[in-house]
């Protein structure tokens, strides 16, 4: 995104009359910037925008940007724009908003050709010059016997063939299919493990509805990526960086009300060590230490663990064998980084004892880390709650408090 862009990005999202900013723009640029611009402020601006505006931003765009446009507008302004557009192009469109936007049907196209695989290659190049000179684009040829889906016929087959009455059958390649209801994120898995340039919508009986490219998946896999980060800040979805500071309020009090309760219950365990933390004053200052390195490791086996629920490879009944390598792990990792804690404190405050006492509380808040980063979600995954939304507060909880009593308690033990 360039400079430019982002500076339009945020006109249009802190004005009064987004569609008033919006319109000074060339037609280019809206597309570029609309599509560019956080859902809210999308909505924010088609509900300013008359339906003439929307209807002229819509003609000219392709079926299925035109139909994540409307499936932003209002229900009314969406039935008018239809009611107001070509026939050709208000049917295309009618067909793409039949379906839910974050399914395999919602991030498809529809500029396709079928031809039947007892066919030859000359009656595919006309139906694809058809095609082209009625809607000015090339479109992808899938291949059917009897309207069940056999595959894709490249291009180049077409580019290269000496003679058009060739077969279509000795051309023919294989393309990974989806249903329409396979659920965006399952689409992205499926370029994954098979990367090719397209694949197939096909409905329940197995004919053909559309066609997915790879281009098409980068706004998903942006979406995972955001929604995750998300989730582990705790912040709303919704929430975009060009809202007002109102509007960010609203979305993360809640959280932070929560992690203030949490916040209490760790200094009521630092309470209870009042005299110690009084009578060994350098304890305060490795405090946050001893509770930064739990914190860290804790998110960290959460977000494998968090992963592995996702991906299918883990669940409470079979994921014991997991809670005890994160908790060897853990173990490990304290070793290593509570001989070094050790040194330190050993070395600066000329106090082998509290280096003692550093030493093995970080062993023994990292094995902490291990266990609850690895069973919170697994348990939450089990009562059906996200552990990706939900995880975090009980982990840092628990490494805070539990790490606190370990620490102070060996302290007043041992000092």
């Amino acid at each position: 995104m360039t400079e430019d862009t982002a500076d339009v990005q945020q006109a249009i999202a802190a004005s009064s009359t987004p569609a008033a900013e919006f319109a000074q723009l060339s037609r280019r640029r809206q597309v570029e910037v609309f599509f560019s611009l956080p859902q809210t402020v999308q909505q924010s601006l088609l509900a300013d925008m008359d339906v003439g505006q929307v209807r002229r931003f819509v003609r000219r765009l392709d079926p299925d940007e035109g139909a994540d446009v409307l499936g932003l507008a209002d229900e009314e302004t969406r039935t008018e724009v239809l009611r107001r557009l070509d026939q050709d192009r208000s049917d295309a469109l009618s067909y793409l908003l039949e379906f839910d936007p974050e399914t395999a049907a919602g991030l498809m196209h529809i500029d396709y050709v079928t031809v039947d695989v007892e066919r030859s290659l000359a009656d595919a190049a006309r139906r694809v010059e058809r095609f082209e000179a009625r809607n000015d684009v090339v479109p992808i040829i899938f291949v059917v016997d009897d309207e069940e889906f056999v595959g894709e016929l490249p291009g180049r087959a077409l580019a290269m063939a000496d003679d058009g009455s060739e077969r279509l059958r000795d051309h023919v390649e294989k393309t990974p299919v989806v249903t329409y209801d396979t659920p965006d994120t399952e689409v992205v898995e499926v370029f994954r493990r098979a990367p090719e340039r397209s694949v197939a919508v096909l409905d329940d009986d197995g004919t053909i509805l559309g066609v997915i490219y790879a281009g098409d998946l980068l706004r998903v896999v942006e979406e995972e990526a955001s929604e995750t980060l998300y989730e582990f800040t705790g912040v709303q979805e919704e929430e975009s960086i060009l809202d007002g500071p109102l509007k960010k309020v609203r979305y993360r009090y809640k959280w932070l009300i929560i992690n203030l309760g949490t916040a209490f219950l760790a200094a009521a365990a630092v309470g209870v060590f009042e005299e110690t933390i009084a009578a060994f004053t350098l304890l305060a200052v490795y405090m946050p230490v001893v509770a930064g390195m739990g914190g860290n490791a804790g998110t960290q086996s959460m977000a494998v663990t968090v992963r592995g629920i996702a991906l299918g490879q883990i669940s409470l009944s079979s994921g014991s064998r997991a809670v005890g390598n994160e908790v060897v792990a853990g173990a490990a990792n304290g070793f290593i980084t509570g001989v070094l804690v050790a040194v330190i404190a050993t070395v600066f405050n000329q106090s082998p004892l509290l280096g003692l006492v550093l030493g093995v509380s970080m062993v023994l808040n990292l094995v902490i880390a291990g266990f609850f980063g690895t069973a919170i979600p697994l348990v939450l995954d089990r009562i059906g709650k996200d552990p990706a939304t939900s995880a975090t507060i009980f982990i840092t909880t628990a490494t805070d408090v539990l790490g606190f009593f370990i620490f102070l308690g060996l302290a007043r033990s041992v000092l």
